[in-house]
């Protein structure tokens, strides 16, 4: 089943969930174009996993126009089930089975057809370098291998949207590398993906368009490049193998901050190649030595702390652990 060309692959409006007197979302609105890796962040708790629930119909929402594909999620939820594909926090494989019957199992739920059916299981057995596990059962498999089924699954169907709630965490690097060269070959094949995740490096690697949900409304959106252009904070660092140098240093440039325990001068600006020549051309014509250089330009880290006041990681809610239970 394709997606409606003349709509976006996600269009929320809108959207509010409460549970009991806590409001989780409140008058969230995101558009996300057919194609593109979208990633959701904000720290635990923010109300990403209740969103992802309601987009894949799993929850209703309390209020909000919600389409996918061109579908509304309340009065057609069949036809955008149709549509999609979810990946979980948490592995949803069958730990009695081997990797090979979980993908049959998919298979057969999705009404492939014997010989269909196992066309599609080795094509993704290969695909997800499982071909020589297949027959394993799952408790032989590492966590990597258990997350790439996990999507194998999710593809049987060939969905036209994917949701990954948090697909990488627990993952050690490779694995986690490995997870994302896949999900950017899906967007390349013409998938939208919409991704949640706590790792800010995952998005800035892989997100066409990023937005930040914090206290349940949307605080900041854009690409990862628009982002970071309106965060302040880069800078240049100098460090010094004496301390006359490094005062000498910060007596010349202004708005520097010297530290003086660690040598080091750090001097405000945008990174630039001009602006760097102009600061070491100052000191070379002072006859100042710098024992070494670096470049700091804000990250999406930065971003989030700017939007949020608080880091990704604080302690999931209440209210957020109930959405995940249900």
């Amino acid at each position: 089943m394709t997606i409606n060309p003349a709509a976006p692959a996600i269009c929320a409006r809108a959207v509010r969930k409460s549970f009991g007197e806590h409001i989780v979302l409140d008058g969230v609105d995101l558009t996300v174009a057919e194609g593109t890796i979208f990633s959701l962040l904000g720290p635990n708790g923010a109300g990403k996993t209740t969103m992802v629930r309601i987009l894949s119909t799993l929850i209703a929402a309390d209020a909000g126009d919600i389409r996918v594909g061109g579908h509304d999620v309340a009065a057609d939820p069949g036809a955008v089930r149709a549509l999609i594909g979810v990946t979980g926090q948490f592995s949803a494989v069958d730990n009695l089975l081997t990797g090979e019957e979980n993908l049959r199992l998919m298979a057969d739920l999705h009404h492939l057809g014997r010989e269909a059916g196992r066309r599609r299981i080795a094509e993704l057995l290969e695909r997800f370098d499982l071909t020589g596990a297949a027959r394993k059962l799952l408790p032989a498999y590492s966590g990597g291998m258990r997350r790439r089924l996990d999507l194998a699954m999710t593809l049987v169907g060939n969905p036209a949207v994917i949701f990954l709630d948090e697909p990488t965490t627990g993952l050690d690097p490779r694995s986690r590398r490995t997870m994302w060269q896949i999900i950017r070959e899906l967007a390349s094949d013409g998938v939208t993906i919409f991704l949640t995740t706590q790792y800010l490096e995952e998005a800035d690697e892989l997100a066409d368009r990023v937005a930040v949900l914090d206290h349940g409304r949307i605080v900041a959106e854009g690409t990862p490049a628009e982002l970071k252009r309106r965060i302040p904070g880069g800078h240049i660092q100098l460090q010094f193998a004496e301390p006359d140098a490094l005062q000498a240093a910060a007596g010349m440039i202004p708005n520097a901050s010297p530290d003086d325990d660690q040598l080091v001068l750090q001097i405000p600006g945008d990174g630039s190649v001009a602006s760097l020549r102009r600061v070491l051309d100052e000191l070379d014509d002072a006859h100042i030595d710098v024992e070494h250089l670096s470049v700091h330009s804000p990250d999406l880290d930065d971003v989030f702390f700017a939007v949020t006041g608080h880091a990704a990681t604080e302690a999931t809610a209440p209210q957020e652990q109930e959405a995940l239970q249900r």
